[in-house]
């Protein structure tokens, strides 16, 4: 590990100020990516500015708004009460998420930004774009039963791991930050970006902006939500698929509405835009979720040892529809 400097922020103000004086500084939550990947010398900040410091309420507006300080603790939050009442998706995908111990640590703004990664971006023998731009990716033709099959280009397959995101994206939850220009707001479902030429780019934060909160708006169907992760042991490990899902089915039995996200098959949490288009105003039978799982993976490649993932990704949103169909009945 490189030598840095630690310093603590009690403001994202200071927080913005203190990077300002730094070449290479890093925003640390609960450190619980970060600090593993400066162990390994794949990521060398001259400083880390811890945050925890900062905003760590949950908060809740009369139209149903959650506002959740982007210092809460993953474990805090999958076990609010407001949130497993009325979003059980996004409680059931922190607690599928690493280990209790890690929970206690994980911040909610750090599980956003951890890196998209696999084990080839460890590895500094190996190419990788992400540690070195133009330096090539081994996992294309080298061990890939995890990588993506959505959304993945010639310079990088690997797969966001995050399962909060995940639920998170379904929620149409909203990033906010603050940093020298100013504050603004960024849908999560914009905030990680697919890697097309640039796999070291992953979000669309501006140098030294700083999540502060994220909000999830009220959906009056949330309590109908769930989260499934398929993997391939029971803990500690990230999602072959996962779905986000919740559904709305009015008294005809026909879809009202729906919401959809998957993870484990895409370099940043996947919005089934495809799956509910195909869903909205259609009964709600396995057919019709069968046909809106293939709609969604039709653009699906497969590399060398992934395939598999394609027909997981659709058994796996019938299966999760399918639940939800039976809470209501």
């Amino acid at each position: 590990m490189n030598l840095f400097t630690y310093e603590k922020a009690s403001t994202p103000a200071a927080a913005i100020e203190l990077s300002g004086k730094s070449s290479a500084p890093r925003y640390l939550g609960g450190g619980t990516n970060l600090v593993d990947l400066m162990r390994e010398t794949v990521e060398c900040p001259e400083t880390l500015i811890d945050v925890t410091a900062l905003a760590d309420g949950i908060d809740q507006a009369g139209d149903g708004t959650l506002m959740i300080g982007g210092a809460v603790k993953n474990t805090a939050l999958a076990a609010d009460m407001r949130v497993r009442s009325a979003y059980p998706v996004l409680s059931r995908a922190l607690l599928s998420g690493a280990s209790a111990q890690i929970r206690n640590m994980a911040t909610v703004a750090g599980n956003i930004l951890q890196r998209t990664r696999c084990r080839y971006f460890y590895d500094n023998a190996s190419h990788c774009n992400k540690r070195e731009p133009g330096g090539g990716c081994d996992a294309i033709g080298g061990f890939n039963r995890y990588h993506a099959v959505l959304g993945a280009s010639s310079s990088c397959v690997a797969t966001h791991p995050s399962d909060m995101c995940v639920a998170l994206v379904a929620l149409n939850a909203v990033v906010h930050v603050e940093g020298p220009s100013g504050r603004r707001a960024i849908p999560l479902a914009e905030l990680h970006r697919l890697p097309g030429d640039r796999a070291d780019l992953e979000t669309e934060l501006r140098p030294r902006e700083l999540i502060t909160a994220v909000e999830i708006p009220q959906l009056s169907f949330g309590r109908r939500s769930t989260y499934r992760k398929v993997r391939d042991r029971a803990s500690y490990a990230f999602a072959l698929v996962s779905v986000a899902a919740a559904l709305d089915i009015d008294d005809a039995g026909n879809i009202r509405d729906v919401r959809l996200a998957l993870g484990g098959v895409a370099p940043r949490p996947w919005r089934a835009s495809k799956a509910e288009a195909a869903l909205r105003g259609q009964p709600a039978t396995e057919q019709t979720f069968r046909a809106a799982a293939e709609a969604e993976l039709s653009s699906a490649k497969a590399l060398r040892d992934n395939g598999f993932k394609i027909e997981l990704a659709k058994r796996t949103i019938v299966a999760v529809l399918n639940e939800l169909k039976g809470e209501g009945a």
